[in-house]
């Protein structure tokens, strides 16, 4: 195991360490004092967590190398537990939706509101930190479940903070509705960025094309080269934080194949030097025997059954 794979390993455990206080923490103090906008952050961080233990899954099981029954590695894991946990967050908003329908007629304020807004400071400090720990370690290594639980937790810093001015309100007007309205604002913080979720990690696994600035400077990585006299139907995808891609390139039809290889491996090199962990396969043609491909004309063709000759 790499030093960057034990990096993502510990950042994905600290997520669950601080998402297990803060459950716990929030948890008590909302039973205890009957405050459902606590209570929905205690659900919603109960979500946190149970996203945390997918994430550190994933990023586990994305760093096992590939096998007989995973030919291109277990990236794709990381994918998938980035849409469970859009799912989860999309669930936890419509629980705590109906939690706070039926506690917005009360009129008895919560107890301990000095407490709940305390559980709520410390809730935003941890979130902060650990969100720009997860980002940072995220982007860095190119992980999307580790990106995406940091992502997922900045966002519940400001719900928290809204939490927390609600309890203060409460404090001081006595105004005992604005618990379920807090609830309410929560819950629909969170579905959007659930939504937002579902979305991008969808577009993962349906394996869609690295963005269209990256194709072209991987395009422009290999025009660059003076042996090579152009290329074509470069197609891309990633697995997790693994990127695949392939290429037609044309070479001078009378250039040896031995020197045609280590180019390709020069292309390789440089290709990874700029993007990072990339499983390249590139196709060498001999310039001029037909018409560049495109990635349609290939679709095409490999959609056309084999023509069996006959004898």
């Amino acid at each position: 195991m790499t030093e960057i794979d034990v990096l993502k390993k510990d950042t994905a455990y600290l997520s669950i360490i601080s998402n297990t206080v803060l459950v716990l923490l929030k948890l008590i103090v909302g039973i205890w004092g009957g405050a459902v906008s606590l209570i929905s952050e205690a659900l919603h961080s109960s979500v946190d967590l149970l996203a945390s233990l997918i994430a550190f899954w994933a990023v586990k099981k994305s760093v096992t190398p590939p096998d007989m029954e995973h030919d291109y590695g277990h990236g794709k894991f990381e994918n998938l537990s980035a849409a469970v946990e859009a799912l989860l967050i999309v669930a936890a908003a419509g629980g705590i939706v109906y939690e706070a329908v039926e506690h917005m007629g009360q009129e008895k304020l919560p107890a301990m509101l000095e407490l709940g807004v305390l559980i709520m400071l410390v809730s935003i400090v941890i979130n902060l930190w650990v969100s720009q720990r997860l980002i940072k370690v995220g982007r860095m290594t190119d992980s999307q479940a580790l990106e995406a639980d940091g992502l997922h937790l900045r966002a519940d810093v400001w719900t928290s903070v809204g939490v927390m001015l609600g309890l203060v309100l409460m404090k001081f007007t006595g105004w005992a509705w604005l618990d379920g309205v807090i609830a309410i604002v929560v819950a629909v913080i969170i579905f959007r960025e659930g939504w937002k979720m579902v979305v991008s990690s969808t577009l993962e696994l349906t394996d869609v094309s690295l963005p269209e600035e990256q194709e072209s400077r991987i395009m422009a990585i290999i025009d660059a080269v003076p042996e090579v006299v152009g290329c074509h139907c470069l197609r891309t995808r990633k697995s997790g934080s693994y990127k695949l891609l392939d290429v037609h390139v044309l070479f001078n039809g009378n250039m040896h194949l031995s020197h045609v290889h280590a180019i390709c491996d020069e292309l390789e090199d440089q290709i990874r030097a700029e993007f990072g962990s990339f499983d390249i396969l590139i196709h060498p043609e001999p310039a001029g025997i037909h018409a560049p491909e495109t990635k349609e004309s290939q679709y095409e063709n490999a959609k056309k059954p084999a023509e069996i000759e006959e004898s």
